[in-house]
């Protein structure tokens, strides 16, 4: 069998897995060039890198799309991603007048708007309803069994749904439509006192997301319940939240002691800036499920027993930490990188490496890493989510 022959210019670009150390040979077999050119770290890992560590990256464009009138929608759970038992997303998205049904979950649903804007409808145990319109960098969560639906508005709208379990799948829902198309005529006319008669034009099946118009202004399609609304906001403006500022980025943390309502997800939206890093750290609360909004980085994971694994990723990515593992993330672009990092939990925690040793008697430390005062001097007492030091950045090249 033969095979097209490079030039040499084709050859230059292209990578071949060999470290600065000599580790390695070329790769001279079939290979997706493409691939391995967006998964540098994992195609020439770190010579740091060793032992065994579960895949942590997941990429939306490597799922299924769901298409439908009205919109679509695509999803990453233990299917995709096994390691992810904790938490589980799905990436949709509404034409204008586009909806997603009525229904409702056995999970909680936590939820980020991404682009455009929507309308959010609710009820709860008690007939307390709640309509609201969310637009670019608002949450919603609605609780385990509360029923609700989403409405593309003008512009329409992309937005990431989470679930408080990795074995979710947004297919597998209870909707209004599936219900009654199960539910025997002469039942619902028993339930609502009408004729069998109204009910024959019902759907067949679960609609999921079908094309309607787009809804007037929210004070006309406000619906007064005689026991008022929620009492706990099922929305949050987190870019709205002043973010915590360091050399190097930004953080913003929502739990449930700003977003009461938001009992089982905690999260953090996190930037970080070109050069900088999000420090060396853990969470000794729960796995960690993060979604990559803009830009490009590289993770390296460090687990028990000398384990550690680097993964690549970009805007539109998945990646997962264990609980416990040490972690850190690198800006290996030219534009900040933001993403989400979010935790089954009703509060964000994390540990910092470096204010862990800092408040740590300095003649333990100097005894077992075998460093002197030029790293201790420099050990802060304070947390930085997000550091860069001058001089002492990564720059891609």
């Amino acid at each position: 069998m033969t095979t097209p022959k490079r030039n040499q210019t084709q050859q230059a670009h292209i990578p071949q897995p060999i470290r600065s150390d000599g580790a390695g040979w070329v790769d001279k077999g079939p290979r997706d060039v493409m691939r391995d050119c967006e998964n540098p770290n994992m195609f020439v890992p770190p010579v740091t890198d060793a032992g065994l560590i579960a895949n942590l990256r997941f990429s939306f464009s490597d799922t299924h799309m769901q298409l439908n009138h009205g919109g679509w929608s695509r999803e990453v759970t233990v299917r995709e991603l096994p390691i992810a038992t904790t938490l589980a997303a799905v990436n949709m998205s509404l034409t204008p007048g586009g909806v997603r049904e009525l229904h409702w979950h056995q999970q909680a649903e936590w939820s980020y708007m991404l682009i455009g804007s929507a309308r959010i409808t609710s009820v709860d145990q008690n007939g307390r309803n709640f309509i609201a319109d969310v637009g670019p960098g608002d949450l919603w969560y609605f609780p385990p069994g509360i029923p609700h639906s989403i409405q593309g508005l003008a512009e329409g709208c992309e937005f990431l749904l989470v679930f408080d379990d990795g074995a979710f799948s947004d297919l597998n829902t209870l909707s209004i439509s599936d219900w009654f198309a199960h539910t025997p005529k002469d039942v619902l006319s028993a339930n609502f006192g009408v004729p069998m008669s109204a009910f024959d034009q019902i759907p067949t099946e679960q609609v999921y997301i079908y094309q309607d118009q787009v809804p007037g202004p929210l004070e006309t399609q406000e619906v007064q319940s005689p026991y008022g609304t929620v009492p706990e906001s099922f929305t949050y403006h987190l870019l709205s939240q002043p973010p915590i500022k360091t050399p190097g980025g930004s953080v913003r943390i929502v739990d449930s002691t700003n977003f009461p309502i938001s009992r089982t997800v905690a999260a953090a939206l996190v930037e970080i800036e070109p050069g900088a890093m999000r420090e060396l750290h853990w969470h000794p609360n729960n796995d960690e499920w993060q979604y990559y909004l803009t830009g490009q980085g590289r993770m390296t994971v460090f687990a028990g027993n000398g384990a550690a694994r680097t993964f690549d990723y970009r805007a539109g990515d998945v990646g997962y930490v264990p609980f416990a593992f040490g972690h850190y993330i690198q800006n290996t672009g030219t534009e900040s990188l933001w993403f989400l990092e979010m935790f089954k939990s009703d509060r964000f925690q994390d540990v910092s490496l470096n204010q862990w040793m800092a408040l740590t008697p300095s003649n333990l430390i100097t005894s077992n890493l075998h460093v002197g005062p030029e790293l201790m001097d420099a050990l802060r007492k304070e947390k930085w989510p997000v550091v860069k030091y001058p001089g002492f950045s990564y720059y891609p090249r």
